[in-house]
């Protein structure tokens, strides 16, 4: 007996996880391992680096604090070789936070690159197409948001405001809170600087209008090599297929003492937050005794769980209702219906509360296909 059938596609995260790995394979990256703990000395001397600050931790037999990992570029950092040069990897890794969707501890795949050591406008740019190409991969309509940090801070430093007041100002321009933003800078009385830092943070758009305007609004209050970083970096994007995908937007913003350089955000059509993150850590390196850059992005696929909604209504990729056909014939039909990695459930007559993607019923030694269905 001969069967056909249509392939039932792979959940949206395995099949993403797949394609991102094979990306950067492709782009000279090889793959990271890791156990699944560290020891919490780690994450606590960083705790402004993670995504979140709740950490779980357990006491290993010799006495050592350990913690589940909450993060993946740590690890890496401190496997690092203090070899020249440049060291590319990526990841697929189970990380252990608190998910901004539900608030609550979750084993949460991440799947991210880093380029560390003697990082470059080229090594920046690249780490950027990444970025952009592992967005296409989610097949929706994207974007990736843009900033400096370099040019942030700069102007930040000179309101002399004290350190309190500054995580303030990072919040607030992180939530796009003109008050917030507007009354944390009031405490300077540097007025020329806080106006320049108003008008920065609201500065949005495509680079070729953005950019003009960064540069006539705080070109004598940032080092020019700053801003030509940025648009170096911008211009190498633009003569991409991607160039269309890339906007500028100073409330892309990360913690000051590790980032230092470009920072950002990538988003896709149906999801409300950011999917993708990352930029240049080069004060992080510094903070741990390595005289070197790193940049780095990490895709989170707890955010892109939404892209498959569909999916979650169903138990089984395919379900089998076979009757009272052979044996033999069933178990040569679930081996091919299998073949391509759908889950199969083969069931004499089709139960209450079975759901499935696809059902099939054997019938007269002929295999028919119905749609998914969920039997009441």
């Amino acid at each position: 007996m001969l069967f056909s059938k249509k392939k039932v596609a792979l959940k949206a995260d395995e099949r993403l996880v797949f394609e991102l790995r094979s990306l950067y394979n492709r782009f000279g990256y090889t793959q990271y391992r890791m156990s699944k703990f560290e020891e919490y000395e780690l994450y606590i001397r960083n705790k402004d680096f993670l995504l979140s600050s709740g950490v779980i931790t357990f006491t290993d037999t010799n006495g050592k604090l350990m913690a589940l990992k909450p993060d993946v570029t740590l690890s890496i950092i401190k496997s690092l070789s203090k070899q020249t040069g440049v060291h590319k990897v990526y990841y697929n890794e189970n990380v252990y936070r608190v998910s901004k969707h539900s608030g609550r501890f979750r084993e949460i795949m991440q799947t991210g690159l880093e380029c560390l050591g003697d990082i470059g406008e080229y090594e920046i740019s690249e780490t950027l197409l990444l970025a952009l190409k592992s967005l296409e991969l989610t097949k929706r309509d994207f974007r990736i948001d843009v900033a400096h940090m370099g040019i942030l801070s700069e102007l930040i430093s000179k309101l002399s405001l004290p350190k309190k007041t500054v995580e303030e100002l990072f919040v607030c321009i992180k939530r796009k809170n003109t008050e917030g933003i507007k009354l944390c800078i009031s405490a300077s009385e540097n007025k020329k600087i806080a106006d320049t830092i108003s008008e920065v943070i609201g500065i949005y758009g495509v680079p070729e209008v953005a950019l003009p305007k960064l540069k006539e609004i705080c070109g004598d209050f940032v080092n020019s090599a700053t801003i030509k970083e940025l648009e170096t970096i911008l211009s190498n994007l633009s003569s991409t297929e991607y160039s269309d995908k890339i906007y500028i937007d100073f409330s892309v913003v990360n913690d000051m003492n590790y980032y230092n350089g470009i920072v950002f955000k990538g988003y896709v059509d149906g999801v409300p937050d950011d999917v993708l993150s990352g930029g240049c850590y080069d004060l992080m390196m510094k903070k741990i005794g390595r005289d070197c850059g790193a940049i780095g992005f990490a895709v989170c696929l707890d955010s892109l769980e939404r892209l498959d909604e569909e999916r979650k209504f169903f138990d089984y990729d395919i379900v089998l209702v076979y009757g009272d056909t052979p044996s033999s014939e069933v178990l040569r039909a679930v081996n091919e219906l299998s073949s391509d990695g759908s889950s199969v459930f083969a069931t004499e007559s089709l139960g209450d509360g079975v759901r499935a993607s696809k059902i099939f019923y054997i019938q007269n030694n002929e295999l028919t296909e119905k749609e998914g269905e969920e039997n009441d």
